[in-house]
């Protein structure tokens, strides 16, 4: 299993995947800045994977933050909190985990500043072991939906480099392999980062599970063509109605999966629930630098003076999705019933690892 984000004496190492797949570079952040930069610039990248890497920053900062007392760290924390909440707006995971951080935070600020260093390292770490756990779950969950031999389509790439280990649509995959089936992966390429090409075939190469790149404008095509069974991606946030943000473009995979009867998953932690916000068109899109669009590794794609749009994401609305496969089970329309109903699931303590 590819690892994402580790915590180590020495800082928070990430991979690079900004300069995957032709290098496998792991970068060390000593400071919570440069974690904030690294989310920032998509050195880490995919929401869960997002989230850890949030909570990590916090720990940092409050580990090498020179404050003598209670006091002076509670500025310095809220100065930390604030640096990284705002660096991307769309993914919730990382609020998710800001707050998580901040609730920590107040049930040991009474102990000492020495305390509340270590309960936050504990909590960062508890956070990356959950997020694993949940995968795994969900990848239980979403193979029981695939056939045998299932020729799938995702976009973007939501795997092991998108979480902290195993992945969510790719964690769906990575389980129906592990139960014997024999499926087939086509990744849209996911312009204008390639996030399709450059790491989910990647990852599913280092996994040995079949795997063919295409452009994002081929997927009706190989559709019509009677070649895909359906589509499975991950998500950003997910409102409280079942309305989907995920990367630019799943909004076209959903409406052509929709067209030729094919069903069209989403898989996501818990933590990807917005239930706070009714529908979509609450959720705030990132747009990003155009440059992203006008060129790439350095070569220009476009016209000098172009004019370029780049929203990060788009929001599928529910009436395209048929499943979303949470770790706690999979929820069906009316999702608003349905997405409540796991969020506030509690598996008996018997189960629980």
């Amino acid at each position: 299993m590819i690892r994402t984000i580790e915590w180590t004496d020495s800082g928070v190492v990430m991979l690079d995947q900004r300069l995957l797949p032709t290098q496998e570079i792991y970068n060390c952040y000593t400071e919570y800045q440069g974690v904030a930069e690294a989310i920032r610039s998509m050195v880490i990248r995919g929401a869960p994977a997002i989230g850890v890497a949030a909570a990590m920053g916090i720990a940092l900062g409050v580990k090498i933050s020179p404050a003598k007392s209670v006091e002076e760290l509670d500025t310095h924390f809220a100065e930390i909190c604030q640096l990284i909440a705002g660096t991307r707006p769309t993914a919730v995971n990382l609020f998710w985990a800001v707050e998580r951080m901040r609730k920590a935070y107040d049930r040991t600020r009474s102990l000492g500043v020495a305390p509340v260093r270590e309960a936050l390292i504990r909590e960062a770490l508890g956070m990356q072991e959950e997020d694993v756990r949940a995968n795994r779950a969900m990848g239980r969950f979403g193979q029981a939906l695939l056939s045998g031999n299932a020729r799938i389509l995702t976009h973007c790439n939501a795997g092991s480099l998108a979480t902290a280990g195993y992945g969510t649509a790719l964690g769906v995959i990575r389980a129906a392999v592990e139960a014997g089936k024999q499926v087939q992966v086509f990744a849209d390429e996911t312009r204008p980062f390639l996030q399709g090409a450059r790491l989910t075939a990647w990852e599913l190469q280092k996994d040995h599970i079949p795997v063919t790149v295409i452009t994002d404008n081929m997927a009706g095509h190989f559709m019509q063509k009677g070649e895909i069974d359906c589509v499975i991606v991950g998500a950003d946030r997910i409102a409280a109605n079942g309305d989907v943000a995920n990367k630019i473009g799943t909004y076209s995979v959903a409406v052509l999966a929709k067209e030729h009867g094919l069903p069209f998953y989403v898989a996501a932690p818990i933590s990807t629930l917005d239930l706070s916000i009714p529908d979509g068109s609450h959720i705030p899109i990132e747009h990003r630098d155009p440059n992203e669009v006008r060129s790439f590794q350095g070569v220009a794609v476009t016209p000098l003076g172009a004019n370029v749009a780049n929203p990060a994401f788009d929001v599928t609305p529910n009436r395209y999705v048929s499943a979303i496969i949470t770790d706690r089970g999979v929820a069906r329309p009316p999702y608003t019933e349905s997405l409540r109903a796991v969020a506030e699931y509690q598996e008996p303590a018997s189960n629980r690892p």
